[in-house]
């Protein structure tokens, strides 16, 4: 890892590196059904990544005891994204039980930050479902 943001979030915070192989023992091992999940798109140049990179700990500050947290290896973003329904980069997601229930993409101010990720943790909260295909499918017949 190259940027120097991110590797201050594993070395100086202490934030897990998750890719597509360790993910779900990161899920199974929580001691919460909670966590934050940073997309950090680093692989092409973004701005908002550094700052999402700083607010990232103090996010994680502000809902201790709530939600754990969890870098997404750049490498493994693309094979993840889907699943969790990523489409921006920078983003952050909420997930409960592993499954997404939140994302906030790009960067947001504190604020919406902290009003999103709380409604998120709702017990009620609804988990996103991913885009279904077509309802109706068309064949051609002669």
């Amino acid at each position: 890892m190259d940027h120097p943001l991110l590797q201050a979030l594993v070395e100086r915070h202490g934030v897990p590196v998750v890719d597509d192989a360790s993910i779900d023992a990161f899920f199974a091992g929580a001691a919460r059904p909670h966590a934050l999940l940073f997309f950090s798109g680093v692989g092409a140049p973004r701005p908002e990544t550094s700052d999402v990179a700083v607010l990232f700990p103090e996010l994680l500050k502000a809902f201790a005891g709530h939600v754990q947290g969890a870098l997404v290896a750049p490498e493994a973003e693309a094979k993840l994204k889907s699943r969790f329904q990523v489409f921006v980069f920078p983003s952050v997601v909420v997930t409960r039980d592993g499954q997404p229930v939140a994302v906030l993409p790009k960067i947001l101010d504190w604020a919406d930050y902290r009003e999103k990720i709380a409604a998120a943790l709702a017990p009620d909260a609804p988990v996103l479902v991913a885009a279904q295909g077509p309802k109706t499918e068309f064949a051609f017949v002669r």
